[in-house]
């Protein structure tokens, strides 16, 4: 996978979950680089955005994808969540979904759902 340097999350904006996606992500498909989309809440932010909000995201996979080769987009949740209160099960299900969204956007790349817990531990929900 050496021409693979980068990949892509679809992430929350708490610095918290940051490093342990990118850690993970980097040691998973040994990629160097993690592009980086962030929202509050990013699952809400995606199963209910507006048209627009969810066109600049497209163009900014499309950017990494496109212009950076990333091979893999993970949509990622997280327990505690400011943006997005809700219980990890309802969490899991929207991480489901919008990994659904996301693939049916028709990008040539692999979707995944990743879950960080209460011990900021990555799991894997989908993918």
């Amino acid at each position: 996978m050496a021409e693979k340097t980068f990949a892509t999350a679809i992430n929350c904006m708490d610095g918290r979950v940051q490093l342990p996606v990118i850690h993970w992500m980097q040691e998973r498909y040994g990629t160097e680089y993690i592009d980086m989309i962030t929202e509050a809440g990013p699952t809400k932010f995606l199963l209910e955005g507006s048209e627009d909000q969810l066109a600049a995201v497209k163009t900014k996979i499309d950017i990494s994808v496109d212009k950076h080769g990333s091979g893999v987009v993970a949509i990622v949740g997280h327990y505690n969540c400011a943006g997005n209160p809700v219980d990890r099960d309802e969490k899991a299900g929207q991480i489901k979904e919008s990994v659904d969204l996301v693939k049916s956007w028709g990008f040539n790349v692999d979707v995944i759902g990743l879950y960080v817990n209460d011990q900021w531990e990555v799991e894997v929900i989908t993918g």
